[in-house]
């Protein structure tokens, strides 16, 4: 019986490793090839969306104040986190964000308004874009219908989704009216090929998951074998043998 050497175990070693890595190797080369070839404005829809104008504030504003003494007489103000202005429908608003909502009220009258209805969350979303198109669809998203694997994942909630029929949709707000984000067909690949990359099947977004430490580090193994096989297969290292 042939007796087998330390090359033989080395070699039949890298050869499975490579195998069984390679897949995963495939997956994040083909993913940084997406991820360094494309536009990220484009994936994100960027060059879709209308740009900001200046809100015009040239009226005469209630004092914060006056707003957070409405908003006290039914709810605790003292987790308040933030007041901004901002602009519903060519309105100002007050945005106030408590620790778990925001309400709006019209910065001209101080008067509490209701979240975003339907229509106005089609009118923002239509207004929103350079180029609008027919809508095709209105959603609304609550915590139990958006999961882990949703393209809104970890965005404010409740929100509106409006999808239009070139499939872009539009996220945004159902208390803020503010655009959450821009869904597009090449996001939704770069979101497959980020979870491929990232090997997070889960939630899309851990980087530190034990699945990719552990292709991480058998990654690194298979590389290693490859350099010493070479080196003991080289005819230098033969030489010194002799």
């Amino acid at each position: 019986m042939k007796r087998r050497n330390y090359k033989h175990y080395i070699r039949k070693s890298h050869r499975y490793l490579g195998i069984f890595i390679g897949i995963q190797f495939l997956f994040w080369t083909l993913g940084g090839l997406y991820f360094s070839w494309s536009n990220i404005k484009e994936i994100r829809g960027e060059n879709l969306r209308k740009k900001d104008e200046n809100l015009n504030v040239s009226a005469n504003l209630v004092s914060p104040k006056m707003v957070l003494d409405e908003i006290a007489k039914t709810k605790d103000i003292s987790t308040i986190q933030k007041i901004q202005i901002v602009e519903i429908l060519n309105k100002p608003f007050y945005e106030i964000k408590l620790h778990h909502e925001s309400i709006l009220a019209d910065a001209e009258t101080g008067k509490l308004r209701l979240p975003i209805s339907e229509d106005e969350a089609k009118r923002i979303a239509v207004e929103s874009l350079t180029n609008p198109k027919n809508i095709k669809q209105i959603t609304y998203l609550a915590e139990e219908n958006v999961g882990a694997h949703h393209e809104y994942r970890e965005k404010p909630l409740p929100a509106w989704a409006v999808t239009f029929e070139d499939n872009l949709t539009v996220y945004l707000s159902a208390e803020t009216g503010q655009i959450g984000a821009f869904r597009v067909d090449k996001w939704r690949v770069y979101d497959f090929l980020w979870m491929l990359h990232t090997m997070d099947y889960q939630e899309r977004d851990n980087i530190n998951n034990y699945l990719l430490r552990g292709f991480s580090l058998l990654g690194i193994t298979t590389i290693l074998s490859g350099f010493l096989l070479f080196f003991v297969s080289s005819k230098f290292f033969r030489q010194r043998r002799i």
